[in-house]
């Protein structure tokens, strides 16, 4: 399981969208539990002390998992169903997110409970020393292949471009 999207400039002035989101997606072959586990934000030279423990859910392979966050005042359009609603506000520019195999504070990017881990921006830290592209408020970092690519090098694995928030009800996508 992979961190697929993040978007921090939800109800941001000039977004579209009213929440911030992550979205996760399962690029394996087998059903993957998100039973305790979590999604955890710091800023782009902060700890990690914002958790959200993901409700107890299965994400079948090439499927995606919708994670809506905390909503602005600007924006005109709702995400699609979230598969889970937090409250976590990200950074619309730079920042880290990590998938944790726990809901404690994850230590940074060599914690060894770390499934994942992106850092946007000016983040200090990042998968392969390479950040991805900073991000707006119209703009959220996807990840290449619709989520199937991983060199755990977040500069060559995420482009920055318009966000396009996928759930469990969008059309599977099961890598080669």
């Amino acid at each position: 399981m992979v961190i697929s999207q993040i978007y921090g400039g939800g109800g941001n002035s000039g977004a579209t969208l009213k929440n911030d989101f992550v979205e996760l997606f399962n690029a394996g072959k087998a059903a993957v539990s998100t039973a305790g586990k979590s999604v955890q934000y710091a800023s782009k030279t902060g700890a990690f002390t914002n958790v959200f423990a993901l409700p107890t859910a299965t994400i079948e392979p090439g499927a995606y998992y919708l994670i809506a966050l905390a909503k602005g005042a600007g924006g005109t359009a709702d995400l699609p169903t979230p598969d889970a609603t937090g409250t976590l506000g990200l950074s619309g520019s730079d920042g880290k997110v990590t998938l944790v195999g726990n809901i404690e504070g994850a230590t940074g990017l060599t914690d060894t409970d770390v499934l994942d881990f992106v850092g946007y921006g000016a983040a200090n830290e990042a998968e392969g020393g390479a950040s991805t592209p900073a991000l707006s408020s119209t703009t959220a970092a996807l990840r290449a292949g619709n989520g199937c690519t991983d060199t755990n090098n977040n500069g060559a694995d995420f482009t920055a471009a318009a966000p396009a928030p996928r759930n469990s009800a969008s059309p599977k996508n099961v890598c080669p």
